[in-house]
């Protein structure tokens, strides 16, 4: 029987077309709205699956009749339609809520302000190597609702952005994790921290006792929100060094051991594929996933040793004349960037800048001065970055291009030294998205 509900979706992306053909899977009525142009692709699928869609901007009274509206993560509350459908009284969910109503899959729900993309991919290899019928979506591959579609898997793994998690009601996650927070998007949350941590924290909304929340109990933030919250699922931390009540943590540097019920699971330290301490904690988390779903030690330790990990986070692009080329595209915060510069060894030629989201540089300051030679801005608007570390480094010289930002630090570096890209800001300025930004890094890596 056809669905008489009215759906309309903002944003005709990945997220929006994959909400879309879900809904018109259910039997709603669907209506696609964006306020850009519709790529090509995303229109083919659109009209493929018979949904109607507009582009080049929002027809108000085409969208204020909704039933639901499923709003893409990348429109602000601060747009104008946003806020005629909140006068109207109409609900605003995420793709995620809304794909989550039709699956009956476990999900392993993995936010954070850094690491989540690599822990994400690393439990899903995990569990793929372990012979279970899983899926990746969320922030990472497909959407969600395209999978939910399209797919049967028995469980899923989801990376969940702030944004994703801000449109989330009745989703309930089988295993959440927070790795860590840290401040970002404060563009989006009115320059106001604790708004985002409040989003961060949707991830553990709905928990039972039958669920599981793992976090990292190094991070001050995460644990002092604990505190404030009720939560009844059983709680998993984990530390470098260990407390009281972790169940993972590092012995003298060495050794990762987790510990909990009848798991006692260790590795050397040494033996993850993923190097840098920012990476323990993320192997860490992974591990204590794969132990909850009662993978076989054997398969976990093989896992954490053979992830290869993810284009765009510190990958290392290759050598020209004795110079070591990083692409951390990925790193779109200071934390990031943070992680980035205090994994590098020796001295570096650090390619920053973008859209900023409301960054403190501070934190960077002691790294930068010890580590850094030279820092190319790479950005419409540097001044921040330049009122940052004017003080800090030799030279700083402005960029508008990717060519010639690598040009730049290339003549700038010496054999044994690195240029990093990491830009600790968005990438909408002059790029596509931050995987447009790497992918330019590569290519005029390899021209030089």
């Amino acid at each position: 029987m056809e669905n008489r509900e009215r759906i309309v979706i903002l944003g005709a992306g990945e997220s929006g077309t994959g909400s879309a053909i879900l809904a018109r899977q259910k039997g709603f009525d669907v209506f696609v709205s964006d306020s850009g142009r519709i790529k090509p692709f995303y229109r083919e699928l659109l009209d493929e699956h018979h949904v109607l869609y507009e582009s080049g901007g929002h027809t108000e009274r085409l969208i204020i009749n909704a039933t639901e509206v499923i709003k893409s993560p990348g429109i602000p509350e601060s747009a104008p339609i946003i806020k005629a459908i909140r006068k109207k009284g109409i609900r605003i969910i995420s793709e995620i809520e809304f794909a989550g109503r039709y699956t009956n899959s476990k999900k392993i729900c993995i936010t954070g302000s850094n690491g989540k993309t690599t822990t994400t991919s690393l439990i899903h290899h995990m569990m793929r190597k372990a012979g279970l019928n899983v899926g990746i979506a969320g922030n990472v591959g497909r959407s969600f609702a395209f999978q939910v579609a399209t797919e049967t898997y028995d469980y899923f793994v989801l990376e969940l952005s702030s944004f994703q998690l801000d449109g989330m009601y009745e989703f309930k996650a089988d295993i959440a994790i927070m790795l860590n927070i840290t401040p970002d998007h404060l563009d989006r949350y009115d320059y106001n921290f604790q708004n985002y941590v409040n989003s961060k924290f949707r991830v553990t909304q709905n928990l039972t006792e039958e669920e599981y929340f793992v976090f990292c109990s190094d991070d001050e933030i995460t644990v002092k929100e604990l505190e404030k919250i009720v939560s009844r699922a059983e709680q998993l931390p984990f530390a470098y060094q260990k407390k009281e009540k972790d169940v993972a943590w590092v012995e003298e540097a060495e050794l990762m051991r987790i510990e909990f019920d009848d798991v006692d699971f260790s590795m050397s330290v040494e033996e993850l594929s993923l190097k840098g301490r920012h990476n323990t904690y993320n192997s860490m988390a992974a591990g204590i996933a794969g132990n909850v779903l009662k993978i076989r030690n054997e398969v976990i330790r093989e896992a954490l040793m053979d992830f290869q990990g993810v284009e765009h986070r510190l990958e290392n692009v290759m050598k020209v004349h004795g110079i070591n080329f990083i692409n951390d595209s990925k790193a779109t915060n200071v934390n990031s960037s943070w992680y980035a510069l205090e994994s590098v060894k020796g001295q570096t030629v650090w390619i920053v800048g973008g859209v900023d989201k409301g960054n403190d540089y501070s934190e960077l300051s002691n790294l930068v001065e010890n580590k850094v030679k030279a820092i190319v801005c790479l950005g419409k608007d540097n001044h921040r970055v330049i009122q940052a570390f004017s003080n800090k480094v030799e030279s700083i010289i402005e960029t508008k291009s990717m060519e010639e930002a690598v040009k730049t630090a290339y003549y700038l570096a010496r054999d044994g030294e690195t240029v990093l890209l990491s830009p600790a800001c968005a990438s909408f300025d002059l790029f596509e998205s931050f995987e447009d930004r790497g992918r330019q890094f590569k290519a005029a890596v390899r021209r030089l």
